[in-house]
């Protein structure tokens, strides 16, 4: 018998189209889907992560719609992603889509190197409004999806798939970068983003030092000392598109990237890409967003101060030039310096709104 073929990567330059699929992969499908007890009539490709190797159909079955995923990362990660949604159905009633069993009642099929999986399609779902009352409903549900997700073991075989002690480190990367920016801005002087990025990266170096001083002087040793289960998982991809809403309620999408953490950082990844979009740091937007996701799972003082801490650090700038460094003479140019000014302007609404929360923070325990 010949050696399976692997599924790799099959569209790294980004020429083949959103939904193209590769035709031995399409194969595979169809073998896939004889271990479930049902019969497909129709299937449509929804998003492919082709410079990965993932892949999502929508698939019509005689049992309702489906969704039939290959898990783009290794399988041993994969599994520990469908623990956590199995773990959040089954055990928390929450509202992830329910894995559907194999005929041998497992919970996904190995082929071509990677995990494949059947969820129902909650239906219907729609995105909630780009607005503070929808960024509210997004910040509650992901509240409640770190509340009921405490407590979770993965299953045998699969990674420990944890950052919760990793934030020293990370801190510690996006201060070291920024002397990588500032090397490749000085040997790249010509490109057009260069002079732009010289004369802000000392400003963002000094915010990523003060950063990582604050989080070594504060709780984090003793938060993270609780342990991976007590605090439960963060979704890492979380926003307008993974929280949406349902008939009864927000239900939460896409899983695959599950890792134990500390919750808030969901929380405030969602912030700073929501300033983002607004173009400026809003105080009613940050506390409305705060107060919403507290309701669901409650902040304690120790871990609103991380929350901070963590908007003190660079997150736009290093996020939006960290590219440079693979493609200096590609990535550098007009645009990417219209967008550094743009972070810039971004950066100097965000520290009154933060002293704003801070102080709000506090008054709000002594009332």
């Amino acid at each position: 018998m010949s050696e399976e073929q692997l599924i790799t990567p099959w569209d790294l330059d980004g020429t083949l189209g959103d939904l193209y699929v590769p035709s031995y992969i399409e194969e595979m499908a169809q073998q896939v889907v004889t271990h479930y007890d049902m019969t497909v009539s129709h299937m449509e490709v929804i998003t492919t992560k082709a410079d990965k190797g993932g892949l999502i159909w929508k698939i019509n079955t005689d049992k309702g719609p489906m969704s039939l995923k290959i898990l783009h990362r290794r399988p041993t990660r994969s599994l520990f992603s469908l623990g956590a949604q199995e773990y959040l159905v089954v055990e928390k009633n929450a509202k992830v889509p329910p894995i559907i069993k194999t005929k041998t009642e497992e919970n996904f099929v190995e082929m071509g190197g990677k995990i494949w999986f059947v969820a129902e399609w909650i239906e219907p779902l729609e995105q909630v409004t780009k607005d503070l009352e929808g960024a509210k409903l997004l910040c509650s549900a992901i509240g409640e999806f770190h509340r009921l997700s405490k407590g979770y073991t993965p299953p045998k075989g699969a990674e420990n798939a944890s950052r919760l002690y990793r934030w020293p480190k990370t801190y510690k990367k996006i201060v070291k970068k920024m002397d990588w920016f500032r090397d490749i801005a000085k040997a790249y002087s010509e490109m057009p983003a260069s002079s732009s990025i010289l004369s802000v990266v000392d400003m963002f170096e000094e915010q990523a030092v003060k950063a990582l001083q604050l989080l070594e002087q504060s709780a984090y040793n003793d938060l993270v000392a609780r342990g991976n289960k007590e605090w439960g998982l963060v979704h890492q991809d979380y926003g307008w598109s993974n929280g949406q809403k349902g008939a009864d309620g927000m239900w939460i999408i896409d899983l695959d990237g599950v890792a134990y953490d500390l919750p808030i950082r969901d929380l405030r990844k969602l912030i700073t890409g929501t300033m983002d979009d607004l173009g400026s740091w809003d105080y009613t937007w940050a506390k409305g967003m705060i107060d919403a996701y507290h309701e669901a799972n409650p902040i304690e003082d120790e871990l609103f101060d991380i929350l901070i801490i963590d908007m003190c650090l660079p997150n736009l700038f290093y996020k939006n030039i960290k590219e440079m460094l693979y493609e200096p003479t590609v990535f550098m140019d007009g645009e990417l310096e219209a967008l550094v000014n743009r972070i810039v302007q971004i950066d100097q609404t965000k520290w009154t709104v933060i002293d704003q929360l801070k102080e709000d923070w506090k008054g709000g325990k002594s009332s």
